[in-house]
């Protein structure tokens, strides 16, 4: 092996060798640090439109507009929402088409609030669901749970880490006849509710 092949190699090791250790070092910090997942709450919910058709056809209309809180709780650690869909569903159905969320990224204790419209127009539902729909009205207090599904990704210093899946759950408590709690908002009911969220990552 002839000298200028050697010094190629032993530069090349030494690169691999340093690339390494940078990796692991920003590793070990990652670990060390331990990333705890951001604290999700569902503000408010304004509903528009709540409507089930006769039995016959079981279609329910739905008109939404929720407002979402995110609060990062590192101290250390930046977090960057990819792709964030979010959407309602009632008893595990979803009745809403997906909202893309903006893209944003968080830094450390920082706030991100959102507040999007979800539609549903003559979503077709399971026959229980719709019937458990008449007799939740009848009762007075429908649960609707307000659910995003997406990607994070977390920064530390320079380093960015590999998507991980977030899975949000939020239930949202929708009074109606005599227990109505909601107060007028131009052409729907504005309910404040300040609901935690179920948040897995």
């Amino acid at each position: 092996m002839t000298t200028g092949k050697k010094l190629f190699r032993r530069l090349f090791l030494a690169f691999v060798g340093f690339t390494l250790l940078v990796l692991f070092l920003v590793l070990l910090i990652f670990l060390i640090l331990r990333p705890t997942k951001p604290h999700f709450l569902l503000l408010d919910a304004t509903v528009f439109a709540f409507n089930s058709t006769p039995t016959t056809s079981n279609l329910l209309t739905t008109t939404l507009q929720v407002t979402l809180s995110s609060r990062n709780p590192n101290a250390r650690i930046g977090i960057y929402y990819d792709k964030l869909d979010i959407y309602a569903s009632y008893r595990s159905q979803q009745i809403t088409l997906p909202t893309l969320l903006p893209y944003a990224y968080q830094g450390h204790k920082d706030v991100i609030v959102w507040s999007p419209f979800l539609y549903g127009n003559a979503v077709p539902v399971a026959p229980y669901v719709a019937a458990a729909l008449g007799q939740d009205e009848l009762a007075g207090t429908v649960l609707v749970n307000v659910k995003v599904n997406g990607r994070v990704r977390w920064k530390v210093g320079t380093f960015v880490s590999g998507r991980y899946r977030l899975y949000v759950n939020c239930p949202a408590y929708i009074a109606f006849g005599s227990r109505n709690s909601g107060v007028p908002a131009g052409a729907g009911i504005k309910f404040q509710l300040a609901q935690s969220c179920h948040v897995d990552v």
